[in-house]
């Protein structure tokens, strides 16, 4: 009876901190949106959404040259920002628990390195498929993203034919590092790209426009819905190889399905606003802690939270130094370097 009572008194802590992190992270997006050289509250804010969304609700007190701002350049970058964090963020928390490692994350592992190297090959070659449009830079960065963790799969499987997750994890940078000598040869062939390659290669959400975002949500959410309903496949990988062997999952398809979905979302990011490191690593970690490590609550949850994270980094990188713009790659960085040393070390320390 006693732990009836705390399983249900647990889950409804749980629960009502589910509501409070989706309340926080609407209120974070209408602040990042309203913060800049022009100041829009967020009740303005959700008015002008709520109108500009359903055609209701009164802004003829609003100055039009603020809902023009607000809708044509503010909420796109936000929701680009928002939804590059939350894909980085699932990505990071996806692998972390099929390969067992706080410290797994498709920046660890060249996913994030080889989706640049495929949109750098685009950018700088100035090619152009009819047939894709604008989907082009969210493929290349998918395919070359794909073929960076195959060859990381393929390279670890010599060596450990279980796909051992220090194997993996040891590969994946030293491709990761393969990877970025080959993206700086291209850089240096760039010619008067090369700065642009440059300042993208940082990470920016400047220009970021709505058919951005209109191509990055059904990427998120597909991966989200796939990746959410084979939760329980992957709660039991994360248990060891040999356990979920003995309760019948083929555990070498489930890590490559789970792999090739990582990559998509990590690809489908990158292509657009370049590498962004660190979070696919601080929000998936945060999001255990607090929440416990079911992967039903916390691939969702990891999505949320890396999204409001990553907005708000755009948010101080665009503001910041005013009206020059920080690349929002160096703001993750500083706050996600320390985190990252201080998790190895807490893992060291565990490891003895």
């Amino acid at each position: 009876m006693r732990a009836s009572k705390s399983q249900k008194s647990n889950g409804g802590r749980q629960s009502a901190a589910v509501v409070i992190l989706a309340v926080l992270c609407l209120f974070v997006l209408l602040v990042c949106a309203g913060t800049g050289s022009v100041f829009i509250s967020a009740k303005e804010a959700l008015a002008i959404l709520v109108y500009q969304l359903t055609g209701r609700g009164d802004v003829s007190e609003i100055d039009p040259s603020t809902i023009s701002i607000l809708w044509a350049i503010r909420l796109p970058r936000v929701a680009a920002a928002f939804l590059s964090g939350g894909a980085l963020s699932l990505s990071g928390a996806v692998m972390q628990t099929i390969l067992q490692n706080p410290l797994a994350s498709s920046y660890t592992l060249g996913v994030s390195s080889g989706a640049s190297l495929g949109a750098a090959l685009v950018i700088v070659s100035g090619a152009t498929i009819p047939v894709l449009g604008n989907l082009l830079l969210p493929a290349a960065g998918f395919a070359f993203g794909l073929l960076t963790i195959f060859a990381v799969i393929v390279i670890s499987s010599r060596i450990s034919t279980s796909l051992q997750s220090h194997t993996v994890i040891l590969m994946g940078m030293a491709v990761s590092l393969f990877v970025n000598a080959m993206l700086t040869l291209v850089s240096s062939f760039a010619g008067d790209k090369a700065q642009q390659l440059i300042l993208w290669q940082m990470g920016s959400f400047s220009g970021m426009r709505w058919y951005h975002a209109g191509i990055l949500f059904p990427i998120c959410i597909v991966g989200l819905a796939v990746l959410t309903a084979r939760a329980g496949e992957l709660d039991i990988l994360s248990f060891g190889d040999e356990n979920a062997l003995s309760l019948g999952v083929n555990v070498r398809r489930a890590k490559l399905l789970a792999l090739a979905f990582a990559s998509l979302l990590t690809g489908a990011a990158v292509c657009f606003t370049g590498t962004i490191g660190f979070v696919d690593l601080i929000a998936p970690h945060a999001v255990r802690r607090i929440f416990g490590s079911s992967n039903k609550k916390v691939l969702p949850l990891s999505f949320l939270a890396g999204g409001a994270f990553m907005a708000l980094c755009d948010m101080i990188s665009r503001t910041i130094l005013s009206p020059r713009e920080l690349p929002v790659g160096a703001v993750t960085a500083l706050v996600g370097t320390p985190f990252f040393i201080w998790l190895y070390v807490k893992s060291g320390k565990r490891g003895g």
